[in-house]
């Protein structure tokens, strides 16, 4: 069944046309993914499907009842809401039973009048009966599921005004998560997630029970979770039913076969016109001129006029221009981390941390949210410096940084301007340069602090490919770059002489390019010589390791707190014999007693049975 219809939509702004007569179908369980270069209209489409803004024409059906999840639809919250309040909101329904419930309970509790009391029950049974059969009993443990999955632990007690955007972003993911639209529409949602809640996202949403429309660059992420890609270039979209792979491998070969088709009838539209100025030059050398020969050289013309003329698929986009420069090589050791250890507030960020990058090493370093990769970076960088140990930089190592917070200070001046504070070069060589990093004409006077994310980090790569450097630190390099910048990028740092350090949670960029992992998890740094996917399967040992170690361990404790006890109920258990056994001898000597009538042993009977109390009572203590 389908879940939402599109019929030739269009939408401008500015007098520009993002696009128009956009039609396509998405049906009920399909898992979407909307793809495109930076500005192609990605998110402008998905806030109409989310209702957020209406078509200029067009229109755009929902399925009846149909509920819709989207990212900014989360509503502004007071100070005094906590995190947790905000992913509770999601059960607002659920939680107005519990109230109602609640109040029942205590109703019931001082209603004496048995018809009232009567009627509170049964009103009470079928509210829990709807309470429980909506899921009233699994809320805590929903949510918990999602803030171990997102890891926002550390947020869940904290107010909810107070969160940086980017922890707002998570919160707002995990509320849409709890409340399970019909239609789940996602933008970039994996930006403000460290790789293992990236990879357990791509889970959850391969299970959801709805249907899910999602933007993202990231593929591996698409490749796990969508069926079907939507492809919008050039304000048009194209159908894919398959994966992300898929979609790419099916695109390459439509173009192919869209080319062959226009250089085919490029080819027959030359014969045609070569044709008609036959007939014409044999019509015209007639004498009189021939007028078959000018009727026949008419019709092809019209013949030609109402072909229906194919468009020249454009093969090769425009792409960035990288090439990176690389200064003299630095020495053996690039980067040197001897047993460092670093707290912040009190908190152990992580300790004993031993790092050895050598020339043209490819390293990245990864981790959760929290452990302490960019500080580790910082550490190197020296803007920070460790509480314990050493670190130490190569010589000759010229370093260029790439962070994520690129140009936040930077207000008033423009892109050339930036540009040329970095790299000095005369003003038409800076255009030059920019032109490569597609920044064409008048946009290299625009303002830096009006860039996207995406054209600020071409902006610094373009200032880092003329610098003189041999180590490049990056930091989430692919973060708000499209798919195409992606590649770009990579191709790039392949041909890199020097060596390379980042931090990222995209998994293709890991696995393509860096072929050893510094792995932080609770405190410990670990290293993996090999890629991401290597360094997954021994990190995922290491830990099923530890905690078969640990229960061994556990068991062993157990085991020796046992043996105290069973010997200690073996000990009771002889006792209890014992005293039974000196029981039923003090009873026989009292019966002796009643029958003896010597008296001296009548006296030996009674001291041996004063001794027998005696010992009993010694049993007893």
């Amino acid at each position: 069944m389908i879940i939402c219809s599109v019929n030739k939509i269009a939408k401008m702004y500015g007098g520009n046309s993002i696009f128009e007569d956009i039609s396509f179908e998405i049906k009920e369980k399909e898992r979407v993914g909307l793809v495109g270069r930076n500005g192609s209209g990605k998110t402008t489409l998905i806030r109409l499907l989310a209702g957020e803004e209406t078509p200029d024409a067009g229109q755009i059906h929902w399925k009846k009842g149909a509920a819709i999840g989207y990212l900014t639809q989360i509503p502004d919250h007071n100070n005094s809401t906590t995190t947790k309040d905000v992913l509770r909101s999601a059960f607002s329904p659920l939680l107005q039973m519990e109230e109602k419930m609640k109040k029942l309970e205590a109703e019931m509790g001082m209603e004496t009048n048995t018809n009232k009391l009567q009627n509170l029950i049964g009103e009470y049974g079928n509210l829990q009966d709807q309470y429980a059969n909506n899921g009233g009993y699994e809320i805590e443990s929903n949510i918990e599921k999602i803030v171990h999955g997102l890891n926002i632990q550390l947020l869940i007690d904290q107010p909810f005004s107070r969160l940086s955007g980017g922890e707002k972003t998570k919160v707002g993911l995990g509320l849409m998560l709890l409340k399970q639209p019909d239609l789940l529409l996602l933008d970039e949602p994996t930006n403000h997630l460290d790789l293992m809640a990236v990879e357990w996202l791509g889970n959850f949403l391969r299970e959801y029970s709805g249907t899910v429309l999602v933007i993202s660059h990231d593929r591996y992420f698409l490749d796990e979770v969508v069926n079907k890609v939507i492809d919008l270039e050039d304000g048009e979209v194209t159908t894919y039913h398959t994966n992300f792979t898929g979609f790419v491998k099916e695109k390459e070969e439509k173009l192919l076969r869209e080319f062959q088709a226009y250089e085919e009838q490029q080819k027959k539209i030359k014969k045609m016109k070569e044709a008609i100025k036959r007939l014409r030059d044999w019509a015209n050398r007639a004498n009189p001129p021939n007028a078959d020969l000018h009727r026949r050289a008419r019709n092809m013309e019209r013949a030609l006029e109402r072909m229906e003329k194919l468009n020249r698929p454009i093969l090769n986009r425009k792409k960035m221009n990288l090439e990176m420069e690389t200064s003299d090589r630095s020495g053996n050791d690039v980067i040197m981390l001897k047993d460092v250890s670093k707290c912040f507030d009190d908190k152990l960020l992580f300790e004993s941390v031993n790092m050895h990058i050598t020339y043209q090493n490819r390293a990245a370093i990864i981790g959760e949210n929290g452990t302490g990769k960019s500080t580790l970076l910082k550490l190197i960088l020296q803007q920070l410096y460790p509480d314990k140990g050493e670190v130490r930089i190569g010589s000759n190592v010229k370093i260029g940084y790439l962070s994520q917070s690129i140009f936040s200070s930077i207000e008033d001046e423009t892109v050339i301007e930036t540009f040329r504070d970095v790299v000095k070069v005369t003003e038409g060589e800076a255009r030059r340069i920019l032109a490569r990093f597609m920044f064409y004409g008048y946009t290299v006077f625009q303002k830096v602090s009006q860039l996207s994310g995406g054209e600020r980090m071409r902006l610094r790569l373009a200032q880092l490919m003329y610098q003189d450097i041999n180590l490049l630190i990056l930091d989430e390099p692919t973060n708000h770059l499209d798919i195409e910048s992606r590649e770009v990028l990579e191709e790039a740092l392949e041909d890199f002489k020097g060596s390379l350090l980042t931090v990222s949670h995209d998994r293709y960029f890991l696995n393509k390019l860096f072929g050893k992992i510094y792995w932080i998890e609770a405190g410990k740094i670990h290293c993996f010589e090999g890629n991401y996917t290597w360094a997954k399967e021994k990190m995922t040992k290491l830990r099923e390791d530890a905690v078969q170690l640990r229960m061994e361990k556990k068991k062993e404790i157990s085991s020796q707190q046992k043996e105290p006890i069973k010997n200690k109920r073996t000990d009771n258990e002889n006792m209890e014999k014992d005293l039974v056994t000196l029981e039923e001898r003090i009873t026989e000597l009292d019966k002796k007693l009643l029958e003896v009538e010597d008296l001296e042993l009548l006296q030996q009977l009674y001291k041996k049975k004063e001794d027998l109390e005696q010992e009993w009572e010694e049993l007893c203590d």
